[in-house]
């Protein structure tokens, strides 16, 4: 049991300690309201519109602008090879020539059967001139020799066949044949590319027709070079959609000086679609919840509130905005992670430059 002296203590003592923990209290809460009440630092920035483009991605694969594979009219003996796989070739080179040996013997054939017919249609026409012979008989000897001149024409085409030509310039292919070998007309001598320009065709969703058109910009990357960038241009959209994809085709050209680009190669393709204004934040802006979107507004006290969003093509870190802001709106655009509704933010100061050493005094004395 407490003393008489102990009970008075105590009763002196309490009141102390509770009017000291009041005391200290009060300006802790204070110091602690005044931190709540501070406004957040934040990035933020006026919506306004500006130039945008969206784009439709779709797959294409590369073609040549002319592309052939070689053969031979005839079937015959090789007899010399004038190129090497791989080779660059101008148009009408010679690639092949064949054994003709009976070509040439059944022109010289055909050549002399002409001289003979000619000199006969000479001489009688001298005679139908003189009408020591009948007319009926100069005529037949003109069409004689008409068809012997056929036969020399014929001959002739025989030996031209033996010989294989580039019909365009181009970049050849792996050679399929040897000196000796026996081709026919079904056999491949090699392939031919005009590779200096590059064809893709793609497919466009019949619901974008009305946004594509000739000159609209077209970028492609190909995985056997990650990183890089092609770019053309759309030449033809098909006339004709197809029935079945509900799909139109649409062949775009790229330049391709450094050969880069391939025959049957497999290309992601960006259509860009002429371009608009429109009301394009960045990506870090905008706050993915589930399956809601939504940006931080400043309203005209400082404070903050979830505006619902409806954000259209994404690219390069930029998102259009379809809905749910205008223009002349300020929006957070960094800081969005510390921020809820109703508290107030204030605009970050600017990181200051970076000091740059003092030049070096000249030590010239």
């Amino acid at each position: 049991m407490l003393s008489r002296s102990g009970t008075l203590r105590l009763a002196v003592v309490l009141p102390l300690l509770l009017l000291a923990a009041c005391g200290g209290s009060e300006p802790q809460a204070k110091a602690n309201g005044n931190a709540a009440e501070r406004p957040i630092p934040v990035t933020t920035r006026v919506v306004q519109p500006s130039a945008w483009n969206d784009t439709l991605q779709a797959l294409g694969t590369a073609k040549a602008r002319e592309s052939v594979t070689l053969t031979a009219k005839v079937s015959e003996i090789v007899q010399d090879v004038h190129f090497e796989s791989g080779q660059q070739v101008s148009a009408g080179q010679t690639l092949v020539t064949l054994k003709g040996d009976a070509a040439h013997a059944a022109l010289v054939q055909a050549e002399a059967t002409y001289a003979e017919a000619d000199r006969l249609y000479r001489r009688q026409k001298e005679l139908a001139d003189q009408q020591l012979i009948a007319r009926s008989q100069l005529d037949t000897q003109l069409a004689l020799r008409d068809a012997a001149a056929a036969r020399v024409r014929q001959a002739r085409a025989d030996i031209g066949d033996r010989s294989v030509r580039a019909p365009f310039a181009g970049v050849l292919g792996i050679r399929q044949v040897s000196p000796g070998s026996l081709i026919t007309a079904n056999s491949t001598i090699a392939t031919l590319d005009d590779v200096s320009r590059m064809y893709v065709d793609f497919q466009v969703p019949e619901a974008a027709l009305a946004t594509v058109g000739v000159g609209n910009a077209v970028t492609a990357g190909a995985t056997a070079f990650p990183g890089e960038t092609f770019e053309g241009k759309v030449e033809t959209v098909d006339a004709r959609i197809d029935p079945t994809t509900r799909a139109v085709t649409v062949r775009a050209v790229f330049p391709n000086d450094d050969r880069k680009l391939r025959p049957g190669m497999l290309l992601d393709v960006r259509l860009f679609r002429p371009e608009r204004q429109a009301l394009v934040i960045p990506e870090i802006a905008v706050v993915q919840v589930g399956r809601d979107s939504f940006v931080y507004r400043v309203k005209a006290d400082g404070s903050v509130e979830q505006a619902p969003v409806t954000a259209g093509v994404r690219r390069d870190g930029q998102v259009e905005i379809l809905k749910g802001v205008a223009a002349g709106d300020r929006i957070v655009i960094d800081g969005t992670g510390k921020l809820r509704p109703g508290v107030k933010v204030a605009d970050a100061a600017p990181a200051a430059p970076p000091k740059q050493d003092a030049p070096a005094a000249d030590g010239k004395g």
